[in-house]
């Protein structure tokens, strides 16, 4: 189903929740790969690098774009992301190095 063949907002509902079940699953997978570096990390300085943090917010909007997309949205989306991420990594560095 595409958008523009919605015609209620029921239908729209049921759409974004299917889409749901198919980002969370990969948001649980992308943790995992955080989890991991932030184990692999050997100083907790190292868990927020902003070099990275720009190639990766550049990549999703130009995925984005690629995909008729609103490259703003998507930016905005992936900082906060980013953020949320940092502080799981952060707390995952403590752990695996305290």
């Amino acid at each position: 189903m595409i958008a523009k063949d919605c015609k209620s907002l029921a239908e729209v509902r049921v759409a974004i929740d299917a889409l749901d079940r198919q980002i969370v699953p990969l948001l649980v997978e992308r943790a995992q790969f955080v989890a991991r570096a932030g184990q692999l990390k050997s100083d907790r300085a190292l868990v927020v690098d902003p070099a990275r943090i720009e190639d990766v917010v550049a990549k999703a909007k130009a995925i984005a774009e690629s995909n008729g997309g609103q490259d703003a949205v998507i930016e905005s989306l992936y900082r906060g992301m980013i953020d949320a991420f940092i502080t799981f990594e952060t707390a995952e560095w403590d752990r695996s190095h305290g």
